[in-house]
């Protein structure tokens, strides 16, 4: 062993001995740092890490740099969220869609307009009336355009600086803002909810850009300008021009169109512009800003502004919140309601309520306006509720149409829905007309003729025809019966008259017009029910309001109301042409005019001379008779007074050329619905058709007409010689009848009446006093 030499050992490449650590001579294969054992305390070598796809946090700096990335990967980071963005809203665009209209939006109201086209009333949850583009002047739309939205015919749909400023608004802790183009206020008020909320900021916007493809910017133009809020509960366009203006659309000029679109921005402060100084500076700042964007965008020339300023404001007109149906409103408004209702099935109560209708009235403000002050003056001067329990019940009713067309130009209802009266008293069925009813049944007389003997022919009658006007005569029908009563202990009716004056044998003028009952009675009988009735349809009233046959049908105890009475004796005036009343004459709805609706055709209802001749035996009512009241209108007129059975009504219809107009008094306890006794109201001890209502009608007719030239009535045609009843006395000195009234002569024994047979019962009457 001594002789073996020991060798060395060997190093392997790298410094690492060949007997080391087979570990440790792996690591030296992988390239590992190994600490040499020969060089104590030498620093080791760290090694080298893997390769990252992203250096975050970054490996080159050190500190607060390392946490800072670099332009690289801001630049992708920005391309990664703009392609996520853009991802997101691509599939928002797509699956979003635009869905149907808010219901609010689709509801408008009704709007009722007078004669002369301003509005009357309205009515309806929404206070919107729908119009077509066509339908606002083109200035009034480029007012809105220049203060909205200038670029609004050529961006789609959207505001990239608004939406920017919106943005910039809730990262500073703002309110999100609304839509700044026209398509975004649209899309917001028709489609949305007013909610300022992101997601519905974002639909808005979504949808804006949509809303292009399925509207054209006139259909977008025109649904903004209905669906915008204006302030005093006007929403679109048309009712802000009714509420600011009292005009339609169609009359809007530029500068009241700049004040519309400058209210749109804040419609609270605008609304009161009328009254509130600091509202009406601002306003007016607001309105000469949207002239001068008119200017800049070319559709004013700066002569023309200068002529809207020399003009000056265009100041609202005062506004009144919450005026409703109020006095005589509600009762017309009411009318126009059951004409339209009446004469186009198709617009039911449902239709109504969801609105859009413009009713076009026959009403004259001026005239319903007189009618009624003529009503309070009189009841302020004839009846004194607070110390006379009597008047406290008292009703009127009045109506007044135009003879020519049948317009119905005024009604009185009653104090109004206001005050709890909710039945329209000019349009109420169910008050006996009284002896207004005689000129009925002598015209029916003057055309058809009397059966004067049982089984004759009928005889012609005239005015001047005569019969037995006194009390409490014993009526006979055509066959030369007496007509029965069971409430008579005899049987047999006996007709009375007012007054148990003896009048003797009168003329049916005279009768009319001292409204002696008798002669019109018997003169029914004899012409008979069918046609008295006919006729009374032909002048327009109506069958349901008819009495059935009995003797006090012939003076008074059908009930038509003030409005057909009204139109009977327009008739009359208009020499027997008869208009029905009517109470509209135009209906559009949602901007086109409905069908159907066109004002009635007068037709024939009488021969003009007998309507002539009706009215000269009314004149003589006026000049003469129960109604020497109404002279005091100072113009030709002609009338008849009505009084019932127990004064339960009172009545004066009377009309010239021009107007004819029905008043009606009766007294009615709102708690128990029954026509009660008007004896003692205003302090009389009867109440007649001459008295209350006549006041009413002359004191309306003398303001109704003012200023207007008086008209005669045509000339009465003559009607030959007519029949007398049976048992008129020869005009023979000779022949005495004393006791009849001052008359002479007795009933002739070739002319007396006839054995009566069984008695004939015509229903129930009884001795009816009217007049």
């Amino acid at each position: 062993m001594s002789g073996h030499r020991r060798r060395p050992p060997q190093r392997i490449p790298g410094g690492t001995r060949a007997g080391g650590h087979l570990a440790t001579g792996r690591r030296a294969a992988r390239g590992d740092q190994i600490p040499g054992p020969d060089v104590p305390g030498r620093a080791r070598r760290r090694a080298p890490q893997r390769e990252r796809r992203i250096d975050y946090p970054r490996r080159a700096r050190t500190g607060p740099r390392r946490w800072l990335p670099s332009v690289r990967q801001l630049l992708a980071l920005l391309a990664l969220f703009s392609g996520v963005s853009a991802a997101a809203v691509g599939y928002a665009y797509a699956t979003v869609t635009i869905p149907d209209p808010n219901p609010t939006t689709l509801l408008q109201n009704n709007v009722y307009y007078w004669s002369d086209g301003t509005v009357l009333a309205t009515d309806g949850s929404v206070n919107r009336q729908n119009v077509t583009l066509a339908q606002v002047p083109a200035d009034v739309r480029w007012d809105f355009i220049a203060a909205e939205n200038a670029s609004f015919y050529t961006d789609p749909g959207i505001d990239p600086q608004g939406i920017l400023r919106a943005v910039v608004d809730m990262a500073e802790g703002g309110s999100v803002q609304s839509g700044s183009t026209i398509t975004q206020q649209f899309v917001k008020n028709t489609y949305l909810d007013q909610s300022q909320t992101v997601s519905r900021k974002l639909r808005e916007l979504l949808i804006s850009t949509k809303i292009g493809a399925v509207m054209t910017k006139d259909q977008i133009l025109q649904g903004y300008l209905n669906t915008c809020f204006f302030g005093r509960q006007a929403n679109g366009i048309q009712a802000a021009a009714r509420m600011y203006y009292g005009l339609p659309v169609e009359k809007l000029d530029v500068s009241r169109g700049a004040f519309l679109a400058a209210a749109v921005n804040e419609p609270s402060l605008f609304q009161r512009a009328d009254s509130d100084p600091v509202a009406r500076k601002k306003a007016e700042a607001r309105w000469s800003w949207v002239l001068d964007r008119m200017v800049e965008t070319g559709r004013l020339t700066p002569q023309q502004r200068a002529r809207y300023a020399a003009a000056g404001f265009p100041a609202p007109k005062k506004w009144t919140p919450g005026s409703g149906l109020t006095g005589e409103t509600g009762y017309l408004v009411q009318l126009a309601r059951s004409y339209v209702q009446a004469h186009d099935p198709n617009i039911t109560d449902g239709s109504l309520s969801r609105g859009g209708y413009q009713i076009h009235t026959t009403f004259d403000r001026k005239k319903t306006a007189h009618l009624a002050r003529a009503v309070a003056a009189v009841r302020r001067q004839r009846l004194d509720p607070a110390h006379r329990p009597v008047d406290r019940d008292v009703q009127v009713g009045a109506a007044s149409v135009d003879p020519s067309t049948g317009r119905i130009l005024a009604v009185y209802g009653g104090p109004g829905f206001d005050h709890n009266h909710f039945s329209d008293n000019a349009d109420t069925s169910g008050v006996p007309v009284g002896s207004t009813f005689k000129p009925v049944v002598l015209a029916a007389a003057l055309q058809h003729g009397a059966v004067l003997r049982p089984g004759a022919s009928p005889k012609p009658i005239t005015p001047a025809s005569k019969f037995d006007g006194d009390d409490g005569l014993k009526i006979k029908d055509q066959q030369g019966n007496y007509v029965a009563d069971p409430k008579d202990p005899t049987g047999l009716l006996h007709q009375h008259n007012d007054t148990p004056q003896r009048w003797g044998y009168i003329s049916l003028r005279k009768a009319m017009e001292q409204s002696v009952n008798t002669p019109y009675v018997q003169l029914g009988e004899d012409v008979g029910y069918g046609n008295v009735a006919r006729t009374a349809q032909a002048l327009g009233l109506r069958p349901s309001s008819l009495a059935a046959p009995s003797a006090g049908f012939y003076i008074g105890t059908s009930t038509p109301s003030a409005i057909r009475m009204a139109g009977a004796y327009a008739t009359f005036a208009a020499e027997g042409m008869q208009a029905t009343p009517y109470s509209v004459t135009k209906v559009v709805h949602n901007g086109s005019p409905l069908p159907g609706l066109t004002a009635p055709a007068p037709v024939r209802a009488l021969p003009a001379e007998i309507a002539d001749n009706v009215t000269d035996v009314l004149r003589g009512v006026i000049a003469r008779g129960t109604g020497t009241k109404a002279q005091a209108l100072g113009l030709t007129a002609a009338g008849k007074t009505g009084t019932t059975d127990d004064f339960k009504s009172a009545w004066f219809v009377g009309y010239t050329p021009r107007l004819a107009t029905s008043v009606v008094l009766f007294r009615e306890d709102p708690a128990h619905p029954q026509l009660q006794s008007l004896i003692g109201v205003g302090g009389l001890r009867k109440v007649f058709g001459g008295d209350i209502p006549t006041e009413i009608w002359t004191q309306y007719m003398r303001d109704a007409l003012a200023g207007l030239p008086d008209v005669p009535f045509p000339a009465p045609a003559p009607l030959g010689r007519g029949a007398d009843e049976p048992g008129v006395p020869s005009p023979s000195p000779s022949a005495s009848r004393p006791g009849r009234g001052g008359k002479t002569g007795k009933k002739s024994p070739s002319t007396a009446a006839p054995t009566p047979g069984a008695p004939v019962n015509r229903t129930k009457c009884h001795a009816h006093k009217c007049r």
